[in-house]
């Protein structure tokens, strides 16, 4: 058998194919997430640094057995 024979046949396979599909898939749908966590990130970190502000201005009252 040739070389050009092997890779013509190997052309015209199909098997794997389908897991070479979902790979991409997968690699597609992970980098969309990355991405839409990279837009998003900046405003929740804010969100969370506000959050913050305003739990660190309330007291909380201690309650339980006197000492």
């Amino acid at each position: 058998m040739t070389m050009m024979n092997l890779v013509k046949r190997f052309q015209k396979d199909e098997d794997g194919a389908v897991t070479v599909d979902w790979v991409v898939l997968t690699a597609a749908i992970v980098g969309l997430g990355l991405i839409v966590m990279a837009a998003i990130r900046p405003g929740i970190s804010g969100l969370a640094a506000n959050i913050g502000t305003e739990l660190n201005g309330w007291e909380i009252g201690v309650t339980g057995l006197p000492q």
